[in-house]
């Protein structure tokens, strides 16, 4: 058991540090280009990958209202807690969509928001005025 862990373990390590380095910016990478780096993973077993997870790459961790990576540290931040990500929804629309769709959702939008205004206000105003149950029809 001891052999296979002395070598399962190194290579999970290799691994995780190929992918890591492959999959992370140009620009956050320190010390050396990517291309030496995914060869000191490969060639040098344990040291390599080591090297990598502690010297290898800009690290950091998400600050209080931070907008994601940023320099100087930050970290991954969830789309919905991104102002940036948020601000591109509006300014970018998908401009693979059709034009004419684009509207009929529109007014589809304006339709169910009148609709449910006007639902809100036979609420506001009608409470006790028929004897219909909630779930809809009498029984």
């Amino acid at each position: 058991m001891l052999r296979v862990l002395l070598i399962l373990v190194p290579l999970a390590l290799i691994i995780y540090a190929l992918v890591d380095c492959i999959t992370s910016k140009d620009e956050d990478i320190k010390h050396l280009p990517k291309l030496v780096w995914i060869l000191l993973i490969v060639l040098a077993w344990v040291v390599g990958p080591v090297a990598w997870i502690l010297v290898g790459r800009k690290r950091g961790t998400p600050r209080a209202g931070g907008v994601g990576r940023r320099s100087g540290g930050g970290g991954w931040v969830a789309p919905d807690d991104n102002p940036e990500f948020l601000r591109s929804l509006k300014d970018d629309p998908d401009p693979n969509r059709d034009p004419e769709e684009t509207r009929k959702d529109k007014e589809l939008l304006e339709s169910w928001e009148e609709d449910l205004r006007r639902r809100e206000e036979e609420l506001r105003g009608g409470e006790g005025e028929d004897d219909t149950p909630p779930g809809g029809k009498d029984r």
